[in-house]
């Protein structure tokens, strides 16, 4: 029976951070500097061990859909994806520039760096 009652609690685990990772992505679609899609490939992920109906959903949306296929079957991440990611940054880094102190104003530089690095190796879709 212990078993029966960890795999449950397991669903209910993933299916709750599904739904918060949803969340998040309907937040980021008000918020400009909220990604939307990384939010709903996790969202898939978690699904995919909770709910496979949810996840058929998310990966059949006629918008998301493509984006968590993509990021599923190559890691690939959109042009349009990557350009708002560094406009994002961009946004980050001067408000670091203008709000932090010396050294700490170069903190969302190197993330910048290091997380767009990243995010332009990814193969496009």
């Amino acid at each position: 029976p212990a078993p029966k009652v960890q795999a449950a609690m397991m669903v209910s685990v993933w299916k709750a951070a599904g739904l918060a990772a949803v969340a998040l992505g309907v937040i980021g679609l008000a918020l400009p500097l909220v990604p939307t899609v990384p939010f709903l490939i996790l969202a898939a992920f978690c699904f995919a061990r909770s709910n496979p109906a949810w996840e058929a959903r998310l990966v059949t949306h006629p918008v998301y859909g493509p984006h968590i296929t993509a990021w599923r079957q190559r890691g690939a991440i959109s042009r349009i994806g990557k350009l708002g990611a560094t406009a994002a940054f961009s946004g980050s880094i001067l408000m670091g520039l203008w709000l932090l102190a010396w050294p700490w104003s170069l903190l969302p530089l190197a993330v910048a760096a290091i997380c767009l690095t990243w995010i332009w190796t990814r193969p496009d879709p």
